[in-house]
């Protein structure tokens, strides 16, 4: 039966998402037993982690009490915050930072953490390469670490993040995961998973440690549960020039599609 699902969803897997994106990895686990239950391409390779860290984000402000509940608190816009979307200059709580992806919402996460608890709760986690000192020379790792910068995490990474946060494996309260479930809720999908996930995008870093431009990446990682189980997964993809959809949404939508819909191999 295993074999039978490995090889309908590979099938899948490998039909172009278009004509300029490929899947580098999806991957799925149990969340309980760890047990591959599709595994896809380059699941090995590390990118920046991008607004995928706004999980590990959640987590830490929820914990250290600056995260209060999904609607507080919420914070006001100001002038020279990063407003790269119409949608972010607005004041924000904690269920608008995660459903829009707001990126000063995540600064003033961290910059309440400081740096100290910032990079503990980094290391504690065991999260990806661990390395937020940010853009060599700027000094930037508390604001821009996970940002197409020093932070990397691989699709394995991830999983493994998640199947601690799933299990209350991490060292945060458990009001601190509730909490953070809550603003990652997608809902109830065509399949009857309940799904919780969240998107990322951002721009790679070539061998030469220079921000590869007009080649965006994009993820979508989570977990989703039916029927008393839970199955954690993480997709990446990466486009050959920019497309008018950003890739984050598309490897949302295409990891949905393919695994949690009706025709799930997984049901």
């Amino acid at each position: 039966m295993r074999r039978l699902v490995l090889s309908v969803v590979a099938t899948l897997l490998t039909l172009p998402a278009s004509a300029d994106t490929r899947t580098i990895c999806t991957l799925v686990a149990d969340a309980n037993s760890g047990q591959t239950l599709v595994e896809e391409g380059d699941c090995a390779q590390r990118m920046s982690p991008a607004s995928t860290f706004k999980i590990t984000i959640g987590l830490m402000g929820f914990d250290a009490g600056i995260l209060k509940s999904p609607s507080a608190p919420e914070l006001p816009f100001r002038e020279g915050y990063i407003d790269w979307r119409p949608e972010w200059k607005q004041a924000t709580t904690p269920s608008r930072w995660m459903k829009h992806s707001v990126v000063w919402y995540s600064q003033q996460i961290t910059q309440r953490l400081g740096e100290k608890r910032y990079k503990a709760y980094v290391e504690k986690f065991d999260y990806g390469n661990r390395d937020v000192s940010g853009d060599p020379g700027k000094a930037n790792g508390l604001t821009n670490a996970w940002l197409s910068s020093s932070l990397q995490i691989s699709p394995v990474e991830q999983v493994e993040f998640l199947r601690k946060l799933v299990g209350r494996e991490l060292p945060v309260s458990e009001a601190a995961v509730t909490n953070t479930a809550a603003i990652l809720d997608y809902g109830v999908q065509d399949g009857g998973w309940q799904l919780y996930g969240k998107t990322g995008a951002g721009l790679p870093r070539g061998a030469d440690g220079q921000v590869v431009k007009g080649q965006p990446f994009g993820w979508f990682v989570g977990w989703a549960q039916r029927d008393g189980r839970t199955i954690v997964f993480a997709r990446l993809i990466q486009d050959s020039n920019r497309q008018s959809t950003p890739p984050g949404f598309r490897a949302r939508d295409g990891l949905i599609a393919d695994l949690l819909g009706t025709e799930s191999p997984l049901n």
